[in-house]
């Protein structure tokens, strides 16, 4: 059965105050049910006017050209089984001359699920140089790639898609299908960040957190389900061009593209603006995925005033068969585990963690960072906007923030520690997101509300499309403060 699409339209009567500290003021936003004719406030309005950097900043120009990926995809759902062609038309933007180009495959990390049917240059000749170490094919060039030169890539491949085991001591496994879902993410092969002088930014799995680095890219992807049922819902990164049994998307300037499947989505829509949001939720979850979709409006409309506004105009929220949230570029994945537990209030995780995802589409879509090295600061900063969120949408919830999300759980270790953690999952998480956003209120404390927010406005206006790293964190905020903070740092971060 198709789901019924609802569509909440968001009207403006108030925005939060645009000074660095919004104002805790704003009443909640209406529930997805309600007709915003009621007497209760509307939702502050998201523009996809850019705000201005602040002064002496200027936005980070993306390169063009840029590296693009052109995917055509066939998919029998009931046998979990996908067919790929794709083209990869790399440009060298270094500085170095390559003789061999990497390219990251996730799925061959998983046994009997990555099928490597043929592999082309431009003019048809077949790659015949390659070279596997796990996860990574090196394929080498037949000539030298001079800087600002372009080579192109055919591949042809099939993925039998895996089902894997949920594990307390592993991170959640987005990739591969339950009864009630398929997940792809990580799904084709890509090239990694090329870093001058350095080489490839490319990471093995770790047992936790997340080790792929992706630099930006175009994406145009085609999706053939092979299916004979028309109840199969594709949730994407972004939104679809259907006809004649194909759904076609169009993503520029993005880290990655993640699609999910599957015959349960209801749906449910929001449009603020020029931005939509599309929520994908099982339909025993309908309360709860009325919540999601409208922490998610209220998160965006909220980060975008304090960091910039949202630099899409399209994000999907897909209830995920699978433990926690998980972040990509336009789309998250947010765990039915969180659905199970709603009981109403804004203070649940339900909430927080929607907060959490959202802000990514900032601190790793827009500002990228060394996920495998340097997760705090994607993590961190995610974990403590949602912090940013309580305070200003339900202060009255914050305290249950910080009692049940942050000091429960008496966060210690380092904060700029890597997944690599010896200590395993708690001590990583507890180090990296719950002490690292304790960090970030002691930080923010000592340096003021108007020294941090201008900072983090400036942050992401000037790292905006990059992968950054903490040395520039912490160099661009040494130009908003005077405030020594050695001692913070040397109290939560080993290297520093």
């Amino acid at each position: 059965m198709l789901p019924m699409l609802l569509l909440l339209t968001i009207s403006a009567a108030c925005r939060p105050d645009p000074s660095p500290r919004v104002s805790p003021s704003i009443s909640p936003a209406l529930s997805p049910t309600e007709s915003n004719t009621t007497a209760q406030p509307p939702l502050p309005r998201l523009t996809r006017t850019a705000a201005p950097s602040p002064s002496g900043f200027e936005e980070t120009q993306i390169p063009d050209p840029r590296t693009s990926y052109s995917i055509t995809v066939s998919m029998d759902y009931s046998q979990h089984f996908i067919s790929v062609d794709e083209k990869i038309q790399y440009v060298n933007n270094s500085a170095d001359m390559l003789d061999e180009i990497l390219l990251m495959v996730e799925p061959a990390n998983y046994q009997d699920v990555f099928r490597l049917n043929d592999s082309r240059w431009e003019d048809g000749t077949p790659i015949e140089e390659m070279a596997w170490e796990r996860g990574k094919l090196t394929v080498h060039l037949r000539q030298p790639l001079f800087p600002g030169e372009e080579i192109v890539i055919f591949l042809n491949y099939e993925l039998s898609l895996p089902s894997p085991t949920p594990s307390a001591e592993t991170r959640p496994i987005p990739f591969g299908y339950t009864p009630r879902q398929a997940n792809l993410v990580d799904w084709y092969p890509f090239v990694p960040p090329y870093i001058s002088g350095r080489g490839w930014l490319a990471h093995q799995p770790g047992y936790f957190g997340e080790h792929q680095v992706y630099t930006l890219a175009d994406f145009q992807v085609a999706i053939q389900m092979l299916d004979e049922r028309d109840d199969l819902i594709i949730a994407a990164s972004a939104p679809a061009e259907s006809s004649a049994g194909w759904h076609r998307y169009r993503l520029d300037n993005a880290r990655n593209f993640a699609w999910s499947v599957s015959p349960e989505y209801e749906v449910m829509q929001a449009r603020v603006d020029e931005v939509e949001v599309i929520n994908y939720f099982f339909p025993v979850h309908k309360a709860a995925g009325e919540r999601v979709l409208q922490t998610t409006v209220e998160a965006l409309t909220l980060y975008s005033d304090l960091y910039g506004s949202y630099p899409r105009y399209h994000l999907s929220v897909v209830e995920a068969d699978f433990l926690d949230g998980m972040e990509f570029d336009g789309l998250y994945f947010l765990s039915t585990g969180f659905y199970n537990l709603y009981q109403g209030e804004p203070g649940e995780y339900l909430v927080a963690i929607a907060a959490h995802e959202t802000a990514h589409q900032w601190f790793y879509g827009s500002v990228a960072n060394d996920q495998a090295l340097e997760p705090w600061l994607d993590e961190a900063l995610c974990t403590y906007n949602e912090r940013i969120y309580y305070e200003s949408l339900y202060p009255e919830a914050l305290e249950w923030w910080w009692a049940y999300r942050i000091n429960y759980y008496e966060p210690k270790g380092w904060v700029d520690g890597s997944i690599y953690n010896p200590g395993g999952y708690r001590a990583y998480r507890d180090a990296v997101y719950l002490n690292g956003a304790v960090f970030l209120e002691k930080l923010r404390q000592a340096v003021s509300d108007e020294s941090y927010f201008s900072f983090m406005k400036a942050y992401v206006a000037t790292y905006h499309g990059t992968i950054t790293t903490g040395d520039e964190f912490f160099s661009l905020l040494s130009q908003f403060t005077d405030v020594d903070i050695t001692p913070l740092l040397t109290e939560y971060f080993e290297h520093r």
